[in-house]
Formats: structure tokens, C-alpha cells, sequence
């Protein structure tokens, strides 16, 4: 019992220390198989810069506080892999490029992939598909009602 409530105390802890580690900040819900861009703060001597770190995230691990996601770019031939703390005060952004289609939590075998091999399937959601078509739609009807608009004003 006194476990459970001593358990309870460091998830309260967590989740407050979360809200302020996040707050201001939009993350997207993004997993394995993503292509993202992860807006990262380097600091050089005095001077603060942003670099974007672009590439597919291979793995996400952790809970709560300990998020952490790695992203996997070629950069000159040459693999490059970078491991990031979701809620660290390090990472200005993340935007999600692509969505992967892919059927593992872990991608590690990329690493040893090259070229077509390598290459990830686009996730198509049921509700991208919708949104899709609601969207289709909308521009059709607004289209039909210029065209009926046009042909009032002849």
C-alpha cells in the first residue's frame, strides 16, 4: 500500500515536470517508419542556432519524462543516427514530413539497407482518406458554385 502511493507521488511529479517541459510546444504524433524534421538549438560559444535534423525515425523507447525517438539520415554516403529526448529543452520543433508504412516498432535493419531496398511505403490513415475526400468535395461543390455564379452574371 505505502508503494502504490509512493508510486503515485512520482507519476503526479512526472506529469507536472512534463506540462512545463511541454508547454508552448506542439508535438506531433508520430512513430517508427516517420520521416520527421527535428528543429534542434546548437549552441556555438555565445551564439544560438537552430539545425534541422531530418531523416526517418528507426525507434521510439521510454515513458512519460524518458521519451526518447532516434532518427536515421544518410548524410554524404554516410549513415547518421541521432538520439533525442522527446520533452528536451534542446528540441525547438518537430514537424512530421511523411508518414512509413512499416510493420515493426524498430527499424534497425535499415542500417544495413541501401538505396530501393531501404525505401518506406507511405501510410495512407482512414481518416487522411476522409479528410481527403471531404476536401475533394468541398472544392468540387465550390467549383460547381462558380460555375453557376459565372453563368448568372452572363
Amino acid at each position: 500500500m505505502l508503494m502504490l502511493n509512493k508510486m503515485d507521488a512520482i507519476e503526479n511529479i512526472e506529469k507536472q515536470y512534463l506540462n512545463e517541459l511541454s508547454e508552448g510546444k506542439e508535438y506531433p504524433d508520430f512513430r517508427s517508419g516517420d520521416t520527421i524534421a527535428v528543429s534542434v538549438v546548437v549552441k556555438e560559444g555565445e551564439r544560438e542556432r537552430i539545425q534541422i535534423f531530418e531523416g526517418v525515425c528507426i525507434s521510439r523507447s521510454g515513458e512519460g519524462i524518458n521519451q526518447n525517438f532516434t532518427v536515421r539520415k544518410i548524410s554524404y554516403g554516410e549513415g547518421v543516427e541521432r538520439i533525442f529526448t522527446l520533452y528536451s529543452p534542446l528540441i525547438d520543433s518537430i514537424k512530421l514530413i511523411r508518414k512509413g508504412k512499416v510493420r515493426r516498432s524498430k527499424l534497425y535493419y535499415l542500417r544495413t539497407r541501401r538505396g530501393k531496398s531501404a525505401r518506406i511505403a507511405e501510410r495512407q490513415d482512414l481518416q487522411s482518406k476522409k479528410l481527403d475526400n471531404i476536401d475533394l468535395e468541398d472544392q468540387t461543390s465550390e467549383a460547381e458554385m462558380s460555375e453557376e455564379e459565372s453563368a448568372k452574371e452572363k
